[in-house]
């Protein structure tokens, strides 16, 4: 699926929590299918260098006083991203190169409490290609609030890993209705591009 001229525009990748907590079977919350999509990841980041296009990554990271949950485990959720421990790294597959942004963050979005609205205009993007985990936390709370900020969004099915199967599904359908664009990989390289060469 092409996407209109007008949804392209400047992108950025977003990596989001591809942290061992969230990646590593044995974690607090593994997500579903998490190391399939690494490769993908890789290729993805890649590419976007070569192309100069801006590689976000997220962090999610909590104070060792746990002091910065708030709600959070309040819902089900274990313990995780605790400052200190080896779960709240990035995994070594996908480690943040130098040109790369690297942004903590404390809750689900991107957007929360952090610059990276303000990042983002400041490297003039208005697209998000959303990549990482979870599908159906962070990836959906950060497309959410990209949304009401006036970013468009694409979601490339094969680069996102959720809490479950059917969260997962259920996050892709929610985002695609009314968040943004699902397209496969191919399909997001070639808005890449496209986006690249304008």
């Amino acid at each position: 699926m092409r996407l209109e001229n007008k949804l392209a525009g400047k992108m950025a990748i977003l990596v989001i929590d591809m942290q061992h907590d969230f990646i590593d079977e044995d974690g607090p919350i593994p997500c579903v299918g998490a190391k399939k999509i690494v490769p993908n990841l890789k290729m993805l980041t890649k590419l976007g260098r070569e192309l100069g296009i801006p590689v976000i990554y997220t962090k999610e990271s909590h104070r060792k006083e746990k002091v910065d949950f708030g709600l959070e485990l309040e819902y089900g959720e274990t313990e995780h991203c605790l400052e200190g421990t080896r779960g709240i790294e990035i995994i070594e597959e996908l480690a943040p190169q130098p040109s790369d942004f690297v942004l903590v963050k404390r809750r689900y979005s991107g957007f929360f409490a952090t610059d990276l609205d303000l990042l983002l205009r400041g490297l003039d993007v208005n697209t998000l290609v959303l990549t990482g985990a979870a599908t159906d936390v962070c990836v959906r709370a950060t497309a959410q609030d990209a949304l009401q900020l006036d970013y468009r969004v694409i979601v490339p099915e094969e680069c996102v890993a959720g809490t479950s199967a059917a969260r997962h599904s259920a996050a892709l359908e929610h985002i695609g209705y009314v968040l943004g664009r699902v397209l496969s990989l191919d399909d997001t390289i070639v808005e890449l591009r496209r986006s690249s060469a304008a």
